[in-house]
């Protein structure tokens, strides 16, 4: 009876085990079938993200080193060029243009007292900046130019502009500054002449400069430069 039971079970323990194989081998080799197309799926995915994240960086950083370059370059020749040029004023330090038609002197009778004042305030702003106070310095400038354009004087009127941008340089505020030495383009422009663009051009790119604007600053450099040469 033991070995008739035995043998009754043998073939269902048989059964059993066949069957556990069978189920077993194939839900492994489909997992492990499943993981190979799901990573073979992912990967050239996950590759390509990387190999276009380092062509944008590779890029970026080329692009980087050649607007460095550029400007190294730019600033080479602007040394040349200061080299070749016993003196070259550089911006803002004396506020003094010499217009069309002869040069104007302060100590003229000034018979309207708005000219008076604007004088007085052009005087006033230039110390400020020789003794390193462009806060200062910028109110008295601001309020010559707004002077000089009621009096409608384009010579008074550009060393305004040109001192108001270079006080503001000095205090950081480079896009305001800027604009008042665009300011002075501006008014060269408009009269036909040219007195004050070297130094404004050069001011602007180093503003530009500031603010990381490589190619706006290459730009004005090239300008700064030119005018350095034809000087």
């Amino acid at each position: 009876m033991w070995q008739g039971n035995i043998e009754m079970r043998s073939p269902v323990v048989a059964f059993l085990l066949a069957n556990v194989f069978t189920f077993s081998a194939p839900l492994k080799v489909m997992a492990e079938t499943c993981e190979a197309e799901n990573s073979a799926f992912n990967m050239p995915i996950l590759l390509s993200v990387a190999l276009v994240g380092a062509t944008v960086g590779g890029l970026l950083a080329r692009q980087r080193r050649g607007e460095l370059k550029r400007l190294n370059e730019q600033l080479r020749q602007i040394n040349a060029a200061l080299r070749r040029q016993a003196k070259i004023e550089s911006y803002a330090p004396t506020l003094s243009y010499s217009p069309v038609g002869g040069r104007i002197l302060e100590s003229e009778v000034i018979v309207d007292p708005r000219k008076e004042e604007l004088i007085s305030r052009l005087k006033s702003g230039k110390n400020f900046l020789r003794n390193q106070d462009p806060e200062k310095a910028s109110v008295e400038f601001k309020t010559a130019l707004g002077l000089a354009q009621v009096l409608q004087d384009p010579t008074e009127e550009k060393k305004a502009a040109r001192g108001l941008g270079a006080s503001l340089q000095r205090q950081g505020k480079y896009r305001e500054a800027i604009k008042y030495h665009s300011l002075v383009l501006a008014i060269s422009e408009r009269e036909g002449e040219q007195s004050g663009n070297t130094e404004a051009f050069g001011a602007i790119a180093d503003c530009y400069t500031e603010l990381g604007d490589l190619e706006k600053a290459a730009y004005y450099y090239d300008k700064y430069i030119a005018r350095l040469e034809t000087d």
